[in-house]
């Protein structure tokens, strides 16, 4: 019996949302996932809270998710993102300008992986996602 899941497997699109207060970074960061094969842009959100509401609604597979966000922040969004229980929960890649020595261990709050922004690239992004599979 064929069973459809909201997970794809490795050689499906990703589906991702991109969540960053700053516009500059949500068009780069758009302009990595789609110069990445198999990933494509569904949506983009500025804040924590809206964030989770784009989630819910847009069902993305893979959340890029900023630490430092107005509202809520980042690893918040990500800790209440995960708790809704009504559809298969995205992975959540943490990105900040920060080292990740600045933050208790990103996995606390649930996410998958950790990058800075500087690191952030088609190679890391592909990388995470394929490491996240293998996880799960």
């Amino acid at each position: 019996m064929l069973v459809a899941t909201n997970m794809p497997d490795a050689r499906a699109t990703v589906r991702v949302l991109i969540v960053d207060d700053q516009a500059f970074f949500r068009r780069a960061a758009r302009s990595v996932v789609e110069l990445t094969p198999g990933f494509i842009v569904v949506g983009e959100a500025e804040t924590g809270e809206a964030s989770i509401d784009a989630a819910r609604e847009l069902q993305p597979h893979l959340v890029l998710m900023d630490v430092h966000l107005p509202g809520i922040d980042g690893f918040e969004a990500t800790r209440r993102m995960l708790a809704v229980g009504d559809t298969e929960p995205p992975v959540i890649l943490l990105l900040s300008t920060y080292e990740p020595e600045s933050f208790d261990e990103p996995s606390e709050c649930g996410a998958a992986a950790y990058l800075t922004k500087a690191e952030f690239g088609s190679a890391p992004l592909a990388a995470a996602w394929a490491a996240a599979m293998a996880s799960t």
